[in-house]
């Protein structure tokens, strides 16, 4: 599979979990993928893996909250391969505390990561994917993206925000050929929380309801490998993509249906979408 061939990506997030499996699908789809985390002792254990695929690999330290180490950071790969087609942020935490006890650093803490990293993220790829006349912007989406969960006051708040930013810029950003949308898992993956060697602990009873990252990670190589004037301002479910490709091929026709579990969500988002285009 090589349908990202020649194109260049960026993942935070990338040192376990979903973040991996992107990271590693993309590299099998043939893109040359700089891997992020701001955890170094999981990116060198992690991205082994993506390695011993072949893939074209740059792995670098990052936190997403900073937005000076994210500009360095984007620099170095466009510096690197010459362009950036593809940003992908994972990166997130899940602490599970009561506002009760979230204290205000806690809370900043959550609310940087969640939308200070695709807002950094954002305006440190925005001139380069405007200079190459287009590219694609993901972030994570979840349940807590539309609802809300005890002890995910945060959480909720910052998963909220990222469909907020990707409904209002996808308006900016369809006039330079930049799409952005959100992605959720759509399948049971490994809690954020847990890290890799504590999974490896975990009883297999447990471990083997979680859904192949790099399995779900096809849905982010589908949605990338589409003209970036195609889709914006949308959130996907990666396990119906999956779903889907498995059933149809790669190349099968759209219909919300077949990539969301909300479809109505996603038709309302797009009738609006062309209002704003046809309106005044």
């Amino acid at each position: 599979m090589t349908m990202l061939e020649g194109k260049v990506a960026l993942v935070t997030g990338a040192g376990r979990g979903l973040g991996w499996g992107v990271a590693k699908a993309l590299g099998l789809a043939g893109a040359k993928v700089c891997a992020t985390d701001v955890n170094e002792t999981e990116m060198e254990a992690s991205f082994k893996g993506i390695e011993s695929d072949g893939a074209q690999l740059l792995n670098l330290r990052l936190d997403v909250a900073d937005p000076e180490m994210f500009n360095n950071v984007v620099q170095k790969v466009a510096g690197e391969w010459g362009k950036l087609d593809l940003l992908i942020h994972t990166a997130a935490v899940m602490p599970l505390i009561s506002l009760e006890e979230t204290s205000p650093e806690a809370w900043w803490g959550e609310i940087n990561i969640h939308i200070g990293g695709l807002f950094n993220g954002t305006k440190a790829v925005w001139n380069i994917m405007k200079a190459q006349d287009g590219g694609h912007i993901m972030a994570v989406a979840s349940g807590a993206s539309f609802r809300g969960f005890t002890k995910e006051v945060a959480y909720c708040v910052g998963k909220h925000g990222q469909e907020g930013f990707a409904k209002a810029l996808a308006l900016e950003a369809t006039p330079h050929n930049i799409a952005i949308n959100t992605m959720s898992p759509g399948k049971r993956i490994k809690p954020t929380g847990v890290t890799i060697a504590a999974a490896e602990r975990m009883p297999e009873e447990v471990t083997s309801s979680w859904a192949d990252p790099a399995e779900l990670g096809k849905a982010f190589v589908w949605l990338a490998g589409q003209p970036p004037s195609s889709f914006t301002g949308l959130s996907f479910d990666a396990g119906r993509v999956v779903d889907t490709i498995a059933a149809e091929g790669w190349d099968f026709g759209f219909a919300p249906e077949k990539v969301t579990s909300n479809p109505e969500e996603m038709k309302s988002r797009l009738e609006w979408q062309a209002l704003q285009v046809g309106g005044p």
